[in-house]
This record gives structure tokens, C-alpha cells and sequence, in this order.
């Protein structure tokens, strides 16, 4: 994991080294990480049950429809500047996203404050998990091994599998045409790695589809 303020190739922090070659760049939806991650409809459904829970308190005490209606709406203000807050953390954190497939490795530019590289060499992936979602966007989930430096879940966050805090799992959260990411980076490492590329052959292939595997959860 790096910092660094230049970037000479978009999305990396240093220009490519001779023989490899970028494959893939892409960055998450930021509606994607507005519902997934930071759960902005979550937030509004809270405050809607308050809103209502308030409403049943006037009810139950018999108070004027303007007096409930008052108590209600003093709700509004902080639902709205929540919300609005989650929807804007959502978007600037995917405007400083870049996600890149190169022919051997995957490089994970973060950050909103301080931009941070994550290099992840085809070496110590594991796995990989894909879960389509809805208009052609999906997740891609990366498990590493238990070789090299670990990577901390905070580090990662939001750009982490849902639940792997033990163990974290980079996410390539909601990039369009997930599926042919996930493809082109099962290619990729089979083709820099023989025994990946045999393990492919005897049918254990090291991209999983999380439908015939574990489901990655949508929620964070």
C-alpha cells in the first residue's frame, strides 16, 4: 500500500515496468456505493420509522393534527442533511477511484483525503468471486492468500468484501460488465501462473461465481 500525490499512468502510481500491460481500468458507481456502502436508504427508512414513531406518540396523547404534524417534520432537516451527506461522501469517494487489471496484477487507487495505491500481484490471489447486480454493474471480490502483507479492512473500506474483517477481501465494487472483468482477470492470472492455469483445466477454475458459491451480501 502506497500514498502519493502524482500519478504518472491514471490509477497507478508509477509508469508500468517493461512487459506489462494494462488490460482493464474501471471505477465503482457511485449509486452503487451510495446504497451498498454507506446505505443511504437505510438511513431514510430510520428516520421514516421515527418520523412515524412520533406521529403514533401525538396520536396516542390525542394532540392536534398541527402539533403532530410539527413534531414530525422537526425530523425532516436532519434526515434530509444526513442523507445528503452519505449521497456526497458516495460520489466523491468513486470520483478518486481507479480500479486497474494489468497482465499481472490488480491496483486499487483509493482515497478521498490522501490517495492510497493497493498493489495486489496475481501471486497472492486466491480466488476470485463475482456477483452480478442489477444494470449490467456487479461486484468483484478477490480472495487473497495468507503469503505477504496484510491488508487492513479499514484500509480497504469501502472497496472491501462485506463481512471478511478476519480475513479482508478487496472489492471491485459495482464496475460495469463485471462479469467479462472478472473473465479477463481469470485469463490473466491462468496465463502468469501454470499451476493456476492447470488448476483451470482440471475444472477448479480460480474465478468462482458467488451464485454457485458464497453469495457476496450487498450490505457492508
Amino acid at each position: 500500500m502506497t500514498e502519493y500525490d502524482e500519478e504518472p499512468v491514471p490509477g497507478l502510481p508509477e509508469a508500468l515496468p517493461p512487459g506489462e500491460t494494462i488490460l482493464w481500468q474501471g471505477a465503482p458507481d457511485w449509486r452503487v456505493l451510495a446504497r451498498d456502502a454507506f446505505h443511504w436508504r437505510k438511513v431514510a427508512i430510520y428516520f421514516g420509522v421515527l418520523m412515524l414513531w412520533r406521529v403514533a406518540e401525538g396520536l396516542s396523547a390525542r394532540s392536534s393534527a398541527a402539533d403532530i404534524e410539527a413534531d414530525a417534520a422537526g425530523l425532516l432537516p436532519f434526515a434530509l442533511a444526513a442523507i445528503g451527506l452519505l449521497l456526497g461522501l458516495a460520489r466523491v469517494s468513486a470520483n478518486s477511484t481507479l480500479y486497474t487489471v494489468t497482465n499481472r496484477r490488480v491496483v486499487m487507487r483509493i482515497g478521498v483525503a490522501i490517495s492510497m495505491s493497493i498493489n495486489i500481484p496475481f501471486t497472492r490471489i486466491e480466488t476470485v468471486a463475482v456477483q452480478p447486480l442489477r444494470d449490467a454493474r456487479g461486484n468483484v471480490a478477490l480472495a487473497l492468500t495468507g503469503q505477504g502483507e496484510r491488508i487492513a479492512y479499514l484500509h480497504l473500506w469501502p472497496h472491501a468484501r462485506p463481512w471478511r474483517v478476519g480475513r479482508p477481501q478487496p472489492l471491485l465494487r459495482g464496475i460495469a460488465d463485471a462479469v467479462a472483468v472478472a473473465e479477463t482477470l481469470s485469463r490473466a492470472i491462468s496465463a502468469s501462473a501454470p499451476a493456476l492455469a492447470s488448476q483451470a483445466v482440471a475444472g477448479r477454475s480460480p474465478v468462482a461465481d458467488s451464485r454457485e458459491s458464497a453469495p457476496l451480501a450487498s450490505a457492508a
